[in-house]
């Protein structure tokens, strides 16, 4: 693609509490551990969310730091090439995190972008707590006007989300 960009890398877990535009979702599911975290590291993973043409990692298992990604947003016309920069799997507390930001994307104005997704131990089932941080530039939207698109878009994520797991 000719408009793809190249992002700024996120240099670790502290852009998400700075980031100029954040969005949490942190929600209890009805699953293990062990079963949500299977389900955001499988192949396609994020088939549930509407927001979401396809996600499909480019790297071969055992995914770790260093593992990427590609993701195009529905109905296809945004992709973003992704790297993880944090990859923790602790079965022993059962606990899982890992984190990503883009590296290449078609979304102009996009400056940096990252994800950090976390799972542990809740009391019934487990707790997500999935954070968003965006840094926009150049010919973005103000923040101003981005922010209620982008919440909505989270919104339908979050929503999806409890969704998906609710069935299992």
């Amino acid at each position: 693609m000719s408009n793809r960009h190249s992002l700024e890398p996120i240099a670790d877990e502290t852009f998400f509490d700075t980031a100029p535009m954040r969005y949490r979702i942190d929600v209890n599911l009805p699953v293990s551990p062990e079963y949500a975290w299977s389900e955001f590291t499988r192949q396609n993973t994020l088939d549930w969310c509407r927001a979401l043409k396809s996600v499909t990692y480019t790297s071969a298992q055992p995914y770790r730091v260093g593992t990427t990604r590609s993701i195009a947003l529905a109905p296809g016309f945004a992709t973003m090439e992704e790297t993880f920069f944090i990859w923790d799997e602790k079965p022993e507390t059962r606990t899982y995190r890992h984190a990503f930001h883009g590296v290449r994307g078609s979304m102009p104005g996009l400056k940096r972008f990252g994800e950090l997704t976390e799972v542990s131990p809740a009391e019934h089932g487990c707790r997500l707590v999935w954070l968003f941080g965006i840094e926009l530039g150049g010919t973005a939207l103000p923040s101003w006007l981005s922010s209620p698109v982008s919440s909505g878009a989270f919104g339908t994520v979050e929503t999806d989300t409890l969704r998906h797991f609710a069935k299992r």
